[in-house]
């Protein structure tokens, strides 16, 4: 089996790159954006017609959550424009979209898990442009997997984890918000399950959620990084309120992953164990 990695220096494409060994029955192609920028379709084509890809992977993505309110053609141009293009060729060249997005689809609202069927109303530009992300692969093909996540770290790249240990290492005292609740995602428990749907054989194509298990507010997640790296650093948990930020956060964004569990049989492990295998490599 082929499969095209599109945004491979980010953090999950490093982390799929990570996890590539474990599946010797694939050849994996790992394309960054100097490789091939998904907004060029030209590039997308050429890309395809080297590689013949049976899958293809989008984890490129413009992820800059508040700068996307001020740059949102930018935002829009690699989210929608990007998505459309890979889709248009992955329909035309037989090959299977497994395209990731983002529980800022949803707008924070809800009280209980978001499932897939639940209406997507972004509250930002963000959000807004990985929804109608999604709108244009459904609308241009049918054999796709749009896989929705959240809160996303990792060893690889910028991410909350990274940035809660070097401002612990630089300061006594660090405020977290406590009022939004997600699940925190290990991008290698992430990238080792889109491998798996590809690998599935399965055809139950449409909208997938996947996080590690559990729930926790954004001062919990720092908490429980402190605690298992045996920080002494002051954490005191603030409202959204006191840290205005140019983008709305959804209040809660907490997925149903019932879907995926039970279509391809995939194992999710609770997200303070998944934590732990991650700061075990990041610290070592």
């Amino acid at each position: 089996m082929v499969i095209l990695v599109t945004g491979s220096s980010g953090q999950l494409g490093q982390a799929i790159r990570s996890v590539a060994g474990e599946f010797p029955e694939v050849a994996f192609h790992f394309a960054d954006s100097s490789d091939l920028d998904i907004t060029d379709i030209a590039q997308v084509q050429s890309t395809f017609d080297r590689i013949s890809p049976d899958f293809c992977i989008n984890t490129a993505a413009y992820t800059a959550v508040d700068k996307s309110e001020s740059e949102p053609d930018k935002a829009r141009k690699v989210n929608v424009l990007g998505a459309a293009n890979l889709a248009s060729v992955c329909l035309s060249k037989n090959t299977t979209l497994i395209h990731v997005s983002t529980d800022f689809v949803f707008d924070g609202n809800n009280d209980q898990p978001y499932s897939e069927e639940d209406p997507t109303n972004p509250a930002g530009i963000y959000g807004m442009t990985k929804r109608d992300g999604e709108l244009e692969i459904q609308k241009i093909m049918d054999r796709h997997f749009i896989v929705r996540t959240s809160w996303v770290y990792s060893e690889f790249g910028n991410n909350f984890m990274k940035t809660m240990l070097r401002i612990a290492s630089e300061r006594e005292e660090i405020s977290v918000v406590n009022d939004q609740v997600g699940t925190p995602t290990y991008a290698v428990d992430l990238a080792r399950a889109l491998v798996e749907i590809a690998l599935s054989g399965k055809t139950v194509y449409g909208v997938y959620h996947f996080s590690n298990d559990g729930a926790a507010s954004w001062y919990d997640f720092a908490r429980e990084i402190f605690t298992r790296t045996k920080s002494t650093v002051n954490l005191k948990p603030i409202p959204t309120s006191a840290f205005p930020t140019p983008a709305k956060r959804p209040a809660y964004s907490v997925l149903d992953k019932s879907r995926i569990t039970s279509v391809f049989w995939i194992k999710i492990r609770p997200w303070q164990e998944a934590l732990a295998a991650c700061l075990g490599k990041y610290t070592s």
